[in-house]
């Protein structure tokens, strides 16, 4: 009977020390998020619904990088969570959209969009753009460009697609659609696309920004609405900033559709606008 009567203490204490270990494991990785959240380089997540400053939290001063001569600071902002959307600001330096836009001029062709129906591509007025694709790992400087779209969206860069460099002129536009896939010709190689990078290679004057319709955000009180055309303010709006890249996810992280991720560009009135797109997939999509 003594001996039987030991058995259970044991165990009553091994339990005691694991319940210890699990609460100091807790206490300590909740000084660290503390400490993180004091620093400003972690914030909380907010309801889009529930703010007048929602889609504004921001993770700032992410870090620093010596470009063009000169430091600038590049930070991320959350801009919505329905659809997930941020803006990563000087992304690009000047040099890199200036040779981008350079590389891409000799190839300039009218812009097309895909045929739902048979999965082709075909011309349309709902897309008056001209562009040219740029084949993934083409050069030095398109690798370290691909290489660092892949460190911020945490997808691998065998599942980009090439960069594909649009010009828009005044006038020129591209309706609401959707950059998923209804079709199953497309999705062959690499399946569905996942998730959307936008990056500016020029300031526009007037127009041309990118516009979420669907978006859950109350945009008008958004700082910068005043700022915006009248396409831009039928929705959470992005005005074009050279070296900013939008990225935004066209499925849910349930692998469903999105369908709060329907987006357009607002037409040009007045200067010119040039951009640059990475579409993900979510498998290898091969080139």
């Amino acid at each position: 009977m003594t001996k039987g009567s030991r058995y259970p203490r044991a165990v009553s204490r091994r339990r005691s020390f694991s319940c210890a270990l699990v609460v100091l494991v807790f206490l300590s990785l909740s000084v660290i998020i503390l400490v993180l959240l004091a620093c400003g380089i972690l914030s909380l997540p907010v309801n889009s619904k529930g703010s007048p400053d929602a889609g504004r939290r921001a993770v700032r001063s992410v870090y620093e990088m010596e470009r063009t001569g000169r430091r600038e600071v590049q930070w991320v902002e959350v801009i919505s969570w329905e659809p997930r959307a941020f803006v990563y600001h000087s992304f690009l330096s000047k040099e890199e959209c200036n040779y981008l836009i350079e590389l891409a001029k000799p190839n300039m062709e009218k812009s097309t969009v895909v045929d739902s129906a048979t999965g082709q591509s075909k011309d349309s007025r709902v897309r008056t753009s001209s562009g040219t694709f740029l084949r993934r790992g083409r050069d030095k400087m398109i690798r370290s460009i691909e290489k660092r779209l892949s460190d911020f969206t945490f997808l691998p860069v065998e599942n980009g697609e090439g960069l594909q460099i649009l010009h828009y002129e005044v006038g020129q536009k591209y309706e609401p659609h959707y950059d998923y896939f209804l079709d199953e010709l497309n999705t062959k190689n690499g399946g569905q696309r996942i998730a959307t990078v936008l990056m500016y290679l020029s300031d526009v004057e007037e127009g041309g920004e990118t516009v979420f319709p669907s978006a859950q955000v109350n945009s008008s009180s958004l700082p910068w609405y005043n700022e915006l055309s009248e396409c831009g303010k039928s929705g959470l709006s992005v005005k074009p900033k050279m070296g900013d890249a939008l990225l935004f996810w066209s499925m849910k992280p349930d692998a469903t559709l999105d369908p709060f991720s329907l987006h357009g560009g607002c037409q040009v009135i007045r200067g010119n606008k040039w951009s640059s797109t990475k579409w993900f997939r979510v498998n290898e999509y091969k080139v």
